[in-house]
């Protein structure tokens, strides 16, 4: 059995994400420029903030923190977006997400221009990747593509995708059937789940249930990634950051699987500062 450590995957790719930077710093005297708009006080928002801005600073990003109040008026948000839709010095734009109940998601994600749309959620970037002509692939399953990549070739594999959500399961499928994989895309509906999971090659968890894929699903031969997050809280009042899949025991029964934390996590930041990247380079006409 092989950890795909998605951490040391992920340093590795930074480091060649900051050197093309650096060129088109040097070449061109551009820098890329990421805006995140965060709304209100989710604790869990401004970790995951805090964690992108660190780490676009060490690839050589520039980072703009637009932080505003929980109980901003939609209108107002938009019209924050659409500065910096207007402003040629911003290449990427992302509104973290939750966003409080007052405010359409759909309206907010919508509203960043497309080509400015680092996250890849737009309808418009949705379409194209569905397509097979992406312009944003959006950042998770991207970065769950690459630990894919990594470990054996996705030509003719059988994966099924636990979860259908419009941040990772759809994207994901639509990316991997483009790719050439046979994809199945599972969710509460599906019928006889764990039988189905036995006959693939890929696994991928994205349903935000913890330790829900057992060691009875798998094969031996088959890749497993996890990307759920879930806080367990223990009954001594402390808490513990685990996935979809129970690792202890899968672990003993498949080929390659990744942890929670250090897997996906910190291949959808770098997917963020490559998109990024990608965008400022294609908006200027960059080499």
């Amino acid at each position: 059995m092989k950890i795909i450590n998605g951490k040391l995957i992920a340093e590795s790719l930074n480091k060649d994400l900051s050197i093309k930077i650096a060129h088109i710093k040097k070449k061109y005297a551009k820098t890329p420029c990421l805006v995140v708009i965060i709304v209100g006080d989710n604790s869990a928002s401004h970790v995951y903030v805090r964690n992108k801005e660190k780490k676009a600073l060490e690839v050589g990003i520039k980072s703009v923190i637009v932080r505003l109040d929980k109980n901003i008026e939609e209108k107002k948000l938009l019209n924050s977006i659409q500065k910096y839709n207007n402003n040629n010095e911003v290449d990427g734009i992302l509104v973290q997400l939750p966003l409080p109940e007052h405010i359409n998601t759909n309206k907010v994600i919508d509203a960043i221009r497309f080509d400015k749309d680092v996250d890849g959620f737009n309808s418009r970037n949705i379409g194209l990747l569905a397509l097979g002509r992406p312009m944003v692939i959006p950042c998770t399953p991207l970065g769950c593509y690459k630990m894919l990549e990594q470990e054996t070739k996705l030509e003719g594999k059988n994966a099924i995708i636990l979860g259908r959500s419009n941040i990772v399961g759809k994207p994901l499928s639509y990316l991997l059937t483009n790719k050439n994989v046979t994809v199945t895309l599972a969710h509460s509906k599906t019928k006889n789940i764990e039988e189905i999971c036995k006959k693939n090659d890929i696994i991928i968890a994205a349903l935000g249930k913890p330790n829900y894929v057992k060691k009875e699903w798998v094969n031996g031969k088959a890749i497993v990634i996890d990307v759920g997050i879930n806080v367990l809280k223990k009954a001594d009042g402390s808490s513990s950051i685990v996935g979809d899949v129970d690792f202890k025991e899968v672990s003993k029964r498949v080929a390659a699987i990744s942890p929670v934390p250090g897997g996906v996590g910190p291949m959808t930041i770098h997917c963020l500062l490559l998109n990024t990247f990608l965008l400022a380079r294609q908006r200027n006409n960059l080499l």
